[in-house]
């Protein structure tokens, strides 16, 4: 009996080694998106901004901000998506500017996609399909409203200028509201930036956590600032609920192709 214990928990330990460096193998990046020929149009950097904004855009693209109609944006991640358990992951998000988005994640084990996830938002409405179910309701539509808007300023802010709809209003020299639309109300972020280096350091907002229960105040975070796509971009990021402490997702941007044609809708799948 001693014998066959120490077997098996021999057998255990190796299966747990065996996972543990599956962990660590990051999986390929998704395949770069063709982009378009043309060079972006632009609009000159709008007066009257709050001190902070006009210094993060100034930073971020000059004086003329480019004009995002779509956006195809690819990465590798670390993430929690259930048990405490950090995966290595792979993303590919497409925007429709301010109007919808579709999510695919793979969280792998030694670079193999073992759970799989479709996001979508669009007019007005959020949809969650995870390996074990999927997930709407009133809830999904503001938890997925604010994504769009978290992601937009992180990875594609020149949308938070361009479309009429944004607003950004003053609180102090180093911090901002972001106000957004959702459905026939508004959200608003507190927006917050770094003193010495002008970039956008912190997004918070109360966002639904669940299908149930109440809001948690989320965080985004921008951890490391380089050059994608021809723009300094926030391409290091994490995100975190309050009440986790810690982040459950951690992005690395490696690709973004504005002005392409992007499919958004439900009945996609896939990167």
């Amino acid at each position: 009996m001693i014998k066959l214990l120490t077997i098996a928990g021999g057998v255990v330990a190796a299966m747990a080694g065996l996972g543990w460096a599956g962990l660590q193998i990051r999986p390929a990046s998704f395949p770069a998106v063709p982009r378009q020929s043309a060079p972006l149009e632009t609009m000159p950097l709008p007066a009257g901004l709050p001190a902070p904004v006009e210094r993060f855009y100034r930073m971020v693209y000059g004086e003329r901000v480019p004009v995002i109609h779509t956006a195809v944006i690819s990465g590798r991640a670390k993430m929690r998506p259930v048990g405490g358990i950090t995966f290595p992951a792979r993303f590919r998000f497409i925007h429709e500017a301010g109007r919808s988005y579709r999510h695919y994640i793979e969280a792998t084990v030694f670079g193999l996609p073992v759970l799989r996830a479709n996001e979508y938002y669009g007019d007005g409405r959020g949809r969650l399909e995870l390996p074990w179910g999927a997930e709407e309701g009133p809830q999904i539509d503001q938890a997925a409203n604010l994504s769009l808007w978290a992601e937009t300023a992180d990875m594609l802010p020149a949308i938070l200028l361009t479309d009429p709809r944004v607003r950004w209003e003053p609180v102090d020299d180093a911090t901002a509201l972001l106000v957004v639309p959702f459905g026939t109300t508004e959200e608003r972020f507190v927006a917050r930036f770094d003193p010495a280096t002008g970039g956008l350091w912190l997004l918070e907002s109360m966002r639904y956590k669940s299908a149930t229960g109440g809001k948690t105040l989320w965080l985004n975070e921008s951890r490391g600032w380089s050059t994608l796509g021809g723009y300094t971009l926030a391409t290091s990021s994490a995100v975190t609920w309050a009440d986790d402490g810690r982040p459950w997702f951690v992005l690395t941007l490696e690709d973004i192709a504005y002005n392409v044609a992007v499919d958004t809708s439900l009945s996609a799948r896939g990167p």
